[in-house]
């Protein structure tokens, strides 16, 4: 029964995804350059499901060790993150890659601060000059956007 129940939760969220996909709006052909903005999650999608339905009939269930300490760490860290996250982007992201470092083994200081504090600089400069990509308002990134 469990070589069943990981594929068919899988496939029932992309199913999920999939249906939300259906609900992006559509370019006007003479504007279309490429796929519909809904065509490639789909396909990412199907290709998921199709890759399920294979593990469910051809892989053979093995017994596993426990679950590591750091798996549980680091999927609590993900909440952290989306609350941290409201307050500001960047510092949610700033505290998640230094914590998850941490939790990792990590434990030189400089190495913990270029992680917290450049990554999250980087990634901001790269979409806000490179791209044009503005990012929500937030403790942060009100003091950039003024």
């Amino acid at each position: 029964m469990t070589r069943f129940a990981v594929p068919s939760g899988i496939i029932s969220v992309c199913g999920l995804a999939f249906w939300l996909s259906t609900q992006f709006d559509k370019v006007p052909p003479i504007l279309l350059r490429g796929m519909q903005p809904a065509d490639f999650p789909q396909m990412v999608l199907i290709l998921i499901i199709v890759l399920s339905i294979c593990v469910a009939l051809f892989d053979r269930p093995t017994r596993h060790d426990p679950i590591p300490a750091k798996v549980w760490i680091s999927l609590a860290l993900f909440v952290v993150f989306a609350l941290t996250a409201q307050i500001d982007l960047f510092l949610g992201l700033g505290v998640f890659a230094c914590t998850l470092a941490y939790a990792w083994g990590e434990r030189r200081p400089w190495a913990l601060g270029t992680v917290a504090l450049i990554s999250p600089a980087l990634i901001f400069f790269l979409f806000d000059q490179v791209f044009n990509i503005r990012f929500p308002r937030g403790l942060l990134t009100n003091l950039w956007y003024g």
